[in-house]
């Protein structure tokens, strides 16, 4: 057996001299054994219920238990078990939520991969030729291969010809030739040498020919599981949790402090001012235990409620809310979400690496040009609509001498350039002819060209290839009318190529010869009076929407730079068509170039960087590294095997719809129509979702400062917190469930595309939202203590109970929750800005008021209301809309004196 999988045997490059045979199932399970099977070791998967223990490790979600155990301690004796169960269940739906949505999403890849792995092969044994599932291959193993084949595991060729498409792993759009080759040592058929020819790797799909691969490496020694090892590293913290945390750190010291203050207020109201400023009566209180123990009870309790109210509890649910929301719209929009968090990460991008082969492009190679004798470029529709003579000439030329068939419509087999040209010849019917194949000389890379002789109504040797091969020997040309005329115009083609080498199209050469061609004679003197046909162009076209989505992240102020295998020159073509260099500063560099950097001097030229050439997975990662090292937010884009661990690695990386399970499995977020603009509209709902997560942060601080300041406040004044428990439920239920789905519906919109990005550690309260937070709590807590404590009020409400006039301040706090509402929904003066389009907003606000009204007149015993009078009611509302004439108030002077910033 060992002889039978030994990589040193001579494996001959002329088949017919080799005899190959199959393990047998003695030589497979021994094969097994020593080697294992063909299956990539997978990191064990997190349970659902240690999914959800792990996200208990959330910033706000640790200030919020801490919360709980506090009030449930403290409180205990009170039985007020209503602010508890409120905070209680905030924390069990945003954990519960954000579980089931990422625990759903990697569910659903895995089943993908499930399916991926029970793909069959054909493996020839000693009994003879077997389909078997792919995980069942094993060291030794000989894998028959044939056009559309996915290679099952890294091997060496020992027979036949193929064109393999190995973009998936180096990604190279052009196919790569393999055949049978020598290796002098074993370690020579390990290294992951992708020019080798006759190395094949795991992945990678046959797009024409066939051959007998015998298997050196599975599982996770192969190309494909080495780079899959990679993707178990864990990725860095995301700048969301980063700048939750710092907040959470902010509400922390916020809620300490104002907890000491009303609980030294409380103690300073009934020790000082109770006993009127006298020292002897104060000494004898602070001395007597029995007497200033219910006190320092009292005042605790009161610190403990602050802390309670100073926290948002309805935060974190806020932020799985609006993840969840926008996630849902992002698919309609094409974009799968696989982890919640990559959505704003996505809107905080400094720089994203971007990959060109199906993504900016299509990832198709098609006829764009076509160039006549007489050297007129035609597009290609322009050319075969013109209905001219020579259309029938180059159809035919095509047509017979291509290694492609077209098999039900469908153009099927021979590599990307013939499938190209075959699809370009049948864009319209031609003239059909009696036309026979006589002899066929399949293109080979030695010979640069095929060549097939044709008998019947058109007697001669067509020919297609390189220019370098067909041109410099022809001498005459077919014009539009089908007509043969003198060719003398060769310095001018080999310009007009050169030119069209710039815009990264490759050509092919068509002609025809008299006499069949003579392979051996071709080699040593090369074509003798040829006839041109044409030359097509050929490329794998820039995708248009590519163009606009590179447009709109580069007015978001992100750095895109195209990272690809094609060569210096191509890539600068692609680069510069696109939009990517715009200048002669943009620099574009090779691999080789990458790899004699340093990271410092990288870091350095990072800023100007626009392309990477010829570039090799690890150029992927190193740049990543380099660039977060920089303290750079940082997206990657791809869709191959190549790009997983960069993707991976990346704060986000963008994987294709179309790409390898191992590219999805390594993303954040899975663009399913491959489409490039779909990465700027995720750009754009990340950047949305943490302006609403800013807008819920104003709205719910400023109430929960108002409601702080008066509970601080009012023991210096001589009142009570005048709210319910009830009460206090219901403003907890708007606050934070009902507001977090009311800002959760904000679209995304297109004027966030022209703001800079936000660095990686800018905190989420800015200065803009601190001043709107301070003004509009301020006034709100001013409002409800001048509303208990003035005498002209007091006086309107003398003429009913104390519950009316309680009534009546429920009321005006709820109102002006509700009016401050829409003030934290824009930074615009203009209230209405955009108001349409988030309709949750507008019902949401519309059934909080409603049922606001119908508690104030029906909510009886229960929520400690009464039926209030028409006038009182119309008092409340317009001392509580005020608060929308102050903000107004504070945007214009901002407008003017200040250049603070929205949210």
């Amino acid at each position: 057996m060992d002889n039978r999988i030994a990589l040193k045997e001579n494996y001959l490059k002329d088949d017919r001299k080799q005899e190959f045979e199959g393990l047998t199932e003695d030589e497979v399970k021994a094969s097994r054994a020593k080697y294992g099977e063909n299956r990539l070791s997978k990191q064990k998967r997190k349970g659902i219920f240690l999914s959800f223990l792990e996200s208990f490790g959330d910033p706000m979600i640790k200030i919020l238990l801490i919360a709980l155990a506090i009030n449930v301690i403290f409180l205990f004796h009170e039985a007020d078990w209503f602010e508890s169960i409120g905070i209680a269940v905030a924390i069990l739906i945003a954990t519960v939520v954000s579980t089931l949505s990422e625990y759903g999403s990697e569910s659903a890849f895995e089943k993908i991969q499930e399916e991926a792995s029970k793909i069959s092969c054909r493996v020839q044994r000693a009994q003879g030729i077997r389909q078997i599932p792919m995980e069942e291959i094993v060291v030794g193993d000989l894998i028959v291969l044939q056009s559309g084949d996915r290679i099952p595991a890294d091997g060496i060729m020992v027979r036949g010809g193929l064109d393999v498409d190995q973009s998936s792993i180096n990604g190279e759009s052009k196919e790569a030739k393999k055949f049978p080759q020598l290796f002098n040592h074993e370690e020579e058929a390990k290294k992951s040498d992708f020019l080798n020819p006759a190395l094949l790797f795991s992945g990678t799909v046959v797009c024409s020919g066939e051959g007998l691969m015998r298997v050196t490496q599975i599982g996770d020694e192969t190309f494909y599981g080495k780079i899959g090892a990679e993707l178990q590293e864990e990725t860095r913290e995301s700048p969301l949790k980063l700048r939750l945390r710092t907040l959470a750190g902010s509400i922390g010291k916020l809620g300490y402090a104002a907890a000491a203050f009303s609980a030294i207020a409380y103690l300073f109201n009934h020790i000082v001012i109770d006993n009127n400023f006298n020292m002897n009566l104060i000494l004898s209180m602070v001395t007597s235990l029995k007497r200033m123990f219910p006190i320092i009870l009292q005042a605790a309790t009161l610190a403990v409620t602050v802390i309670v109210m100073a926290v948002p509890e309805g935060l974190p649910m806020m932020i799985t809310v609006v993840l969840s929301s926008n996630m849902k719209r992002m698919l309609k929009d094409q974009v799968l979400v696989r982890k919640l968090v990559g959505i704003e990460t996505a809107g905080s991008l400094n720089i994203l690496f971007t990959d060109k082969t199906g993504t900016l492009t299509g990832g198709k190679l098609t006829v764009t040009h076509f160039i006549s004798g007489s050297l007129k470029t035609y597009e290609k529709e322009e050319f075969y609509q013109n209905k001219m003579t020579l259309w029938n000439i180059v159809r035919d030329s095509v047509i017979h001498n291509c290694s492609s068939y077209l098999s039900e419509k469908t153009v099927v087999g021979g590599n990307a350039t013939d499938r190209a040209l075959l699809e370009f010849a049948i864009l319209e019917e031609g003239q059909r002819r009696n036309i026979k194949k006589q002899n066929v000389i399949p293109f080979s890379s030695d010979l640069k060209f095929m060549a097939t002789t044709l008998t019947g109504d058109w007697k001669t040797t067509l020919i297609k290839g390189a220019p370098e091969k067909i041109l410099p020997f022809c001498n005459k040309y077919y014009d539009e009318s089908g007509n043969v005329r003198p060719f003398n115009n060769r310095i001018k083609a080999e310009k007009l190529l050169k030119e069209m080498t710039k815009k990264a199209v490759r050509i092919i050469a068509i002609a025809t010869a008299e006499k069949p061609v003579d392979v051996s004679e071709v080699k040593r003197k090369g074509f003798s009076n040829l006839t041109l046909v044409g030359l097509v162009g050929i490329r794998d076209d820039i995708r248009p929407e590519a163009i606009e989505g590179i447009k709109q992240v580069q007015s978001a102020g992100i750095q895109a730079v195209m990272i690809t295998g094609d060569s210096r020159e191509t890539a600068y073509a692609i680069a510069k068509e696109s939009g990517l260099i715009k200048s002669e500063h943009d620099l574009v560099i090779t691999s080789d170039e990458l790899s004699a950097m340093s990271d410092n001097v990288l870091s350095e030229k990072l800023r100007d960087l626009r392309v990477v050439s010829r570039a090799l997975p690890s150029d992927k990662s190193r740049l990543v590294r380099v660039a977060q090292a920089k303290g750079l937010v940082v997206g990657m884009t791809g869709d191959g095997v190549n790009d997983a661990p960069a993707l991976k690695q990346a704060d986000v990386g963008f994987s294709m719809g179309s790409g390898t399970e191992v590219a999805k499995e390594a993303g954040d977020v899975v663009i399913l129509d491959d489409n490039f603009l779909s990465i700027a509209k995720a750009v754009c709902y990340g950047r949305t979702i943490f302006k609403s997560i800013r807008k819920f942060i104003i709205y719910q601080l400023s109430i929960c400062m108002c409601a702080v300041g008066v509970t601080v406040i009012g023991p210096l004044v001589g009142v009570d917190f005048p709210i319910t428990v009830i009460q206090m439920l219901w403003i907890n239920i708007v606050m934070d469930t009902l507001a977090g789905l009311a800002f959760s519906g904000e679209k995304a919109r297109l004027k966030y595309m022209q703001e800079p990005p936000k660095s990686r550690d800018e905190p989420i309260m800015n200065a803009y939202m601190l001043n709107q937070i301070t003004v509009n709590s301020i006034y709100a807590t001013l409002l409800c203590l001048f509303f208990l404590k003035n005498d002209t009020i007091a006086r309107i409400f003398s003429t009913h109970s104390e519950v009316y006039k309680m009534t009546a301040f429920f009321g005006l706090f709820m109102f002006s929750a509700i009016f401050s509402s829409f003030c934290a929904r824009t930074h615009e003066v203009n209230l209405f800005d955009y108001l349409s389009a988030n309709k949750p907003f507008i019902w949401i606000m519309s059934v909080v008021t409603a049922v606001q009204v119908g508690i104030l007149y029906f909510g009886g015993s229960v929520f400690r209301t009464v039926k209030l009078e028409l006038k009182d009611l119309i008092l409340v509302i317009v001392l509580a809309v005020t608060v929308i004439p102050i903000d107004l108030l504070r945007k214009h002077w901002l407008s003017r004196h200040s250049d603070l910033q929205g949210t």
